[in-house]
């Protein structure tokens, strides 16, 4: 391990930044050591982190008086507010377990989770009520509190933390466990950026708080650096209000991204507040176009890598105009291999097992303890990371031969005039071959015809083609005029 990220901060900084193992002394911790500086602010109030700690010892307080049993799972059914952020810090500071449950599910899909993650109290936003009608679970209100305040309790850092769905809101999703040890450990490699960290940013709660890379780099991982963040109840609307906010850095998946430098090319680049120095972006595939586009506008572009399993940060790239398609170095306090292709990784970092499912968790883990990613990758000279696939996606030829469709489709995501690509296995004249359905940046195209826009693409396939070996050449082509289905984090969905 080299110091790649430690040299990313200043010596006073990361001298004053160091790993804390638990949630209760975490919350400890932030009270003391940033105090009077601002914390949150829910576009009305803005609270200090010693005004924030008091308000979740009084959620922790409301807590203790329902007479859970600590350890208890309990789930938080809300947008990403100030009511949210707080019961986060409170259920998991006074030894309760966590699930940040998405706002969008349906009643039967929340009532299906209550049992499935037995939750033994549910906290609701009032617009939500009629969702939870029946649910075999307590159910109070998002702002509940107390008058009086308890402070935190005392963990074992291995004991269960939070809980976060790990494929998705439809059928069966797993769970997997985070312990406080993995929480933290990835909250605090969301400290690493290049330049000053502590104090300086602002922050929006852009990501849903019901995934890691919403909660950990987007959330506590500003908390870690005693930055100021901004609530979102509406992303729509807290878009429209950066000008406003004047966010200094944003954490976003790349389909946001892609919305913001729509927004630049319509507004000017003033509507992203004039004041943002940086995006970190991840969660999904990060085309070098967008880092291209927001490098011309003065901001610093840096993505990685993580998994649910692995409390979102696993590798990060803050070097993404020389490695534009790396997913960068390592993280500290974490060990990592490849056999047979596949990126396989230990730490504190990694998760305890999916709840209640035994089987998953034993087949997601070597005999000797090593998480297996599902990712197939290699590292390069420097010890950059790079993807090639992924293993549950890979296309079985007439030959015997396998094929990552992420291999395939890297070459599209370098191409200025694509959007997004997903190569696939199908049919065509009763034989299977490999297909790709291409997303154009329609904004590439403007004054152009439809039939000149699938010309560029069968073109554009023509040239990749060109470079491949006959077995893995592309023989259907389809050019989407409306966008992919996507997962909740905004990736394209494979299923559909």
């Amino acid at each position: 391990m080299d110091n790649y990220f430690y040299d990313m901060l200043p010596a006073d900084e990361l001298a004053r930044l160091h790993y804390i193992p638990s949630v209760p002394e975490f919350m400890t911790w932030l009270e003391t050591t940033y105090a009077d500086m601002p914390a949150l602010c829910d576009h009305t109030n803005t609270y200090s982190y010693k005004a924030l700690c008091d308000r979740v010892a009084h959620r922790r307080a409301f807590l203790e008086s329902t007479g859970l049993p600590k350890g208890a799972n309990i789930g938080v059914l809300d947008r990403n507010s100030a009511d949210a952020i707080e019961l986060f810090l409170a259920i998991t500071s006074a030894g309760y377990t966590a699930l940040m449950l998405p706002a969008g599910l349906p009643a039967p899909a929340i009532a299906g989770c209550c049992v499935r993650f037995d939750l033994q109290a549910l906290f609701v936003r009032d617009e939500f009520k009629p969702l939870v009608e029946g649910v075999p679970a307590k159910v109070y209100p998002c702002c509940a509190t107390s008058d009086a305040a308890s402070p935190v309790t005392t963990v074992d850092p291995d004991a269960p933390a939070a809980i976060f769905f790990t494929g998705g809101t439809t059928g069966a999703p797993k769970g997997a466990v985070l312990s406080h040890r993995a929480l933290m450990r990835g909250c605090y490699n969301a400290i690493f950026k290049p330049g000053n960290v502590i104090g300086v940013h602002r922050y929006i709660a852009l990501l849903p708080l019901s995934h890691v890379f919403g909660l950990i780099a987007g959330t506590m991982g500003c908390f870690y650096t005693g930055n100021l963040i901004y609530t979102c109840e509406d992303m729509k609307a807290t878009i429209g209000k950066l000008p406003v906010i004047k966010p200094t850095i944003l954490i976003i998946v790349p389909g946001i991204c892609d919305i913001l430098a729509g927004l630049c090319k319509m507004y000017g680049p003033q509507f992203l507040g004039g004041q943002l120095r940086m995006i970190i972006s991840g969660a999904a595939n990060v085309p070098p176009r967008l880092v291209d586009i927001f490098t011309k506008l003065g901001v610093e572009f840096c993505f990685g890598y993580g998994l649910t399993e692995t409390a979102n940060l696993t590798s990060a790239n803050a070097n993404a105009l020389e490695k534009p398609t790396s997913i960068g170095k390592i993280y500290p306090g974490q060990e990592a291999k490849i056999v047979n292709g596949e990126l396989l990784i230990k730490g504190d970092n990694v998760f305890s097992g999916y709840y209640k499912d035994p089987v998953k968790t034993a087949e997601a883990f070597t005999e000797d303890g090593w998480f297996r990613t599902g990712d197939l990758v290699r590292f390069d000279k420097d010890g950059f990371l790079y993807i090639t696939g992924r293993i549950k996606n890979l296309i079985i030829l007439s030959n015997g031969e396998n094929v990552s469709p992420e291999s395939l489709e890297e070459p599209f995501y370098a191409d200025p005039c694509v959007r997004d690509a997903m190569v696939k296995e199908d049919d065509l004249n009763g034989s299977h071959v490999i297909a790709v359905e291409i997303l154009p940046q329609m904004p590439a195209f403007e004054g152009k015809s439809w039939e000149e826009v699938e010309a560029y693409m069968n073109a554009l396939v023509a040239k990749i083609n060109a470079s491949l070996p006959s077995t893995h050449r592309i023989a259907k082509v389809t050019v989407r005029k409306e966008d992919f289905k996507r997962t909740g984090s905004m990736k394209v969905a494979r299923n559909q």
